[in-house]
């Protein structure tokens, strides 16, 4: 099997973002990227409206949980509920810096408790079969990274987790707002490269700041996988190209093979009473830097929201790009050179 068989690439979860319907559009782009429910706390899956908060589509496979809390056993209990359900990995956020998170002690906070995050691995990883995993900051506020983050992994590893999704910052919890947070701390990725180095037997992901797919290959040189953010969500056509350079799978995806999939769940999700707008606001960078992409946007904004909005709006935006897109690849007449 190839070496690049063996990376591991995937979707950060982003609350308000990366709900079901935007982790189905991503799937039509790419067959192998893992994709991250948002992040749920121990309470929303315990005592919530499970149907809701836990319902995925088969196609989204692999498709973790991830979760936010700091009581073991409620984590556990947690962590088998999304099992059952049928997720493929289960993972903690121990990186999240907002002020509600940090008010239910769990999220970037927990990095300084390390012991107590393993506490919880330990428990989470005895209560099911599938993965469990930590996605963690480096530190926080005054901590040493050198320090929080090998101690964490450390005590993590001896409680069985085998993989840790590591955003080489900082949170800053005291000052920076949780946007500051995703930007302002300095990224420090050799760090997190020198984590692989000395712990070979793990699976190190690396996420932060990366912007391409260019950048993502570069950082494989160095860990086993590579986690993208915001730059995915924003401009979601890169993931077309994930399984033939991150993997060496097929050709380049084709962005409007990607619509056309979406369009039958788009379809299936209408007829249960969904809105429009629900799903295709997770569309509108599908086509960024494209001839049409403008016209794309405003039509899938402006008519998506509409009572009773429906399969037509995506057809009349799509017919738009394809023009474009043809004009563009049309030759100029020799004739009209020369004039």
């Amino acid at each position: 099997m190839p070496e690049n068989q063996h990376h591991r690439f995937s979707i950060a979860p982003m609350m308000d973002w990366t709900d079901r319907h935007c982790r189905v559009l991503h799937r039509a782009l790419s067959a192998r990227a893992l994709l991250y429910t948002e992040m749920l706390t121990t309470g929303a899956v315990l005592h919530g409206d499970r149907a809701r908060l836990l319902a995925f589509s088969p196609q989204e496979h692999p498709v973790a949980l991830q979760l936010g809390g700091s009581e073991p056993a409620d984590l556990a209990e947690a962590a088998r509920i999304g099992e059952a359900e049928g997720y493929d990995e289960i993972n903690l956020n121990v990186g999240c810096p907002s002020d509600r998170v940090q008010s239910g002690r769990f999220g970037a906070c927990l990095m300084r408790e390390p012991q107590l995050v393993a506490e919880c691995m330990a428990a989470m990883g005895a209560a099911v079969k599938v993965p469990v995993t930590v996605k963690c900051r480096i530190g926080v506020d005054e901590q040493d990274p050198e320090e929080s983050l090998f101690r964490l992994v450390e005590l993590c590893a001896q409680a069985g987790v085998g993989l840790f999704v590591v955003h080489a910052r900082k949170a800053l919890l005291k000052g920076l707002s949780p946007k500051e947070n995703r930007d302002v701390p300095p990224l420090n990725y050799p760090l997190v490269w020198r984590l692989k180095r000395e712990r070979p037997d793990l699976t190190i992901v690396i996420n932060g700041g990366v912007g391409s797919l260019d950048e993502a290959q570069a950082h494989l040189q160095h860990v086993d996988g590579v986690m993208l953010g915001r730059a995915a969500y924003h401009t979601p056509a890169i993931l077309a190209e994930v399984d033939s350079r991150i993997f060496g799978e097929g050709g380049a995806g084709d962005p409007f093979a990607a619509v056309e999939a979406y369009r039958g769940y788009v379809a299936s999700e209408l007829a249960r009473g969904t809105h429009l707008a629900a799903m295709t606001r997770h569309m509108l960078g599908l086509f960024h830097g494209r001839p049409g992409a403008r016209t794309w946007r405003r039509i899938l904004t402006v008519e998506g929201v509409k009572a009773g909005a429906g399969l037509e709006v995506i057809d009349e935006a799509l017919a738009v790009v394809r023009e474009g897109d043809s004009r563009k690849r049309t030759p100029v007449p020799a004739t009209a050179l020369s004039v």
